[in-house]
């Protein structure tokens, strides 16, 4: 019995042993890095791209990147005790502070992998842009080259992020970065509305990682296998307005819990303004996309539509939604 326990007790040391080891191995390797494969890309700036960027910047990019100055400059994003303090980079025209240094083709590698310049993971915190058309992307490179304000130079640089233990050990063996693209992705026609909406709703907006079930088990690559894809549930929050989080809403048609009642003129005013079915206002935790179009709004109305209905009532733990 006593050489038993005494087994017993060795080999519970020697895990304990190994888990220390572990822990200090990834607390000293911190975020990983990566070999940069950007691709020698020089984007044409033609007007044309250059709104498209604007357009598709001011739906998805201010929501995290929008500084108090403003401009692009960044701003607290994630401030959990768990996975610690993250911040949104500037991304304005600043060669230091900003962006300044990147060349076309390592900007679309960042956006499309997650790794930096300089070969560093940048967590999914950030989404990465894999779903996106070739030609959007462009577009977003180019208007962050214009002459637009928000994209000008900003000195505000961001504090380094302050990853917790748990942080650096996801991001070493669950977070990955994904593959570069091998061959050029375009977007469906507009003609087509079901399929260019779960474009948007996929691809550009990205909609469907707030409204599934939780971030931790969305599936960027499918992003219908995520779980509870557009039933919502999943808690979220404004980068501006840090304090007023909610559980994101259940989009599926169904009638009860989901948008199953509603008509397209309300979805829109939910989109654009931030107003609930019952005219009431939603937690700013939903942002506000005052510039989206008639056209993008109709399309994802679609692709909603065809979305499978999930049976989740979503209760409000904060103020909307």
């Amino acid at each position: 019995m006593k050489k038993a326990l005494k087994i017993i007790a060795v080999a519970i040391g020697a895990v304990a042993l190994l888990i220390a080891a572990a822990a200090f191995y990834f607390n000293i390797k911190g975020i990983p890095n990566y070999e940069v494969n950007a691709p020698d890309i020089t984007v044409d700036a033609t007007p044309e791209r250059v709104a498209r960027g604007e357009y598709l910047v001011n739906q998805t990019c201010v929501i995290c990147h929008m500084g108090k100055d403003g401009k692009l400059s960044g701003t607290l994003m994630e401030d959990d005790p768990g996975f610690g303090t993250w911040y949104a980079a500037n991304i304005t025209q600043h060669p230091e502070a900003g962006i300044g240094k990147y060349t076309d083709g390592e900007l679309m590698y960042l956006l499309r992998t997650g790794i930096k310049r300089d070969g560093q993971f940048a967590p999914s915190f950030m989404p990465r842009l894999n779903l996106i058309s070739d030609e959007d992307l462009k577009s977003i490179i180019a208007y962050l080259r214009s002459d637009a304000p928000r994209v000008q130079p900003s000195e505000i640089k961001q504090p380094p992020h302050e990853p917790t233990l748990l942080a650096k050990v996801v991001c070493n063996l669950a977070m990955k970065p994904l593959p570069y693209p091998e061959a050029e992705i375009t977007a469906p026609s507009k003609s087509d509305e079901v399929a260019y909406g779960k474009y948007l709703a996929d691809g550009t907006m990205m909609c469907y990682m707030c409204h599934s079930a939780s971030f931790e088990t969305v599936d960027e690559v499918v992003p219908e296998n995520s779980q509870g894809y557009f039933g919502g549930g999943n808690m979220v929050s404004n980068p501006q307005n840090r304090a007023d989080g909610a559980p994101s809403a259940n989009l599926t048609m169904h009638r009860e819990h989901g948008l199953g009642n509603w008509t397209e003129e309300q979805f829109a005013n939910a989109v654009r303004f931030g107003q609930g079915a019952d005219g009431q206002g939603l937690s700013t935790a939903m942002p506000k996309f005052t510039l989206m179009t008639d056209e993008d709004i109709s399309a994802i109305w679609a692709y909603l539509q065809t979305v499978p209905v999930i049976e989740n009532k979503v209760v409000a733990e904060a103020s909307g939604q």
